[in-house]
């Protein structure tokens, strides 16, 4: 079992100032981002040339650990099992 996560307020407040969900906020961490700077980096309406807070750990992260594994259950992928040979044999039987 793993430790028991602390609520810190200011985490929170930059999870709902930044709209960061879980996964975003443990790579600003990772990358070592203090609440404080993602919160002082949300671009404003003016400055439409700037990443949403979002993006911007996102791409960080990439470029210092490499881009992160795609989860097994992805649909893009073709899949190897037995049912979906089946189905190509049979597509295969059908004359047109």
């Amino acid at each position: 079992m793993g430790r028991p996560v602390k609520y810190d307020p200011q985490w929170a407040k930059a999870k709902n100032v930044c709209r960061l969900n879980m996964e975003d906020i443990r790579m600003a961490k990772a990358l070592g981002m203090s609440p404080k700077s993602l919160m002082k980096n949300n671009p404003s309406p003016t400055q439409r040339w700037k990443l949403p807070v979002k993006y911007w750990i996102r791409e960080l992260y990439e470029k210092r650990f490499g881009r992160q594994t795609e989860p097994a259950s992805n649909s893009s992928q073709p899949r190897s099992d037995a049912g979906s040979v089946e189905a190509v044999a049979f597509d295969e039987d059908i004359p047109f």
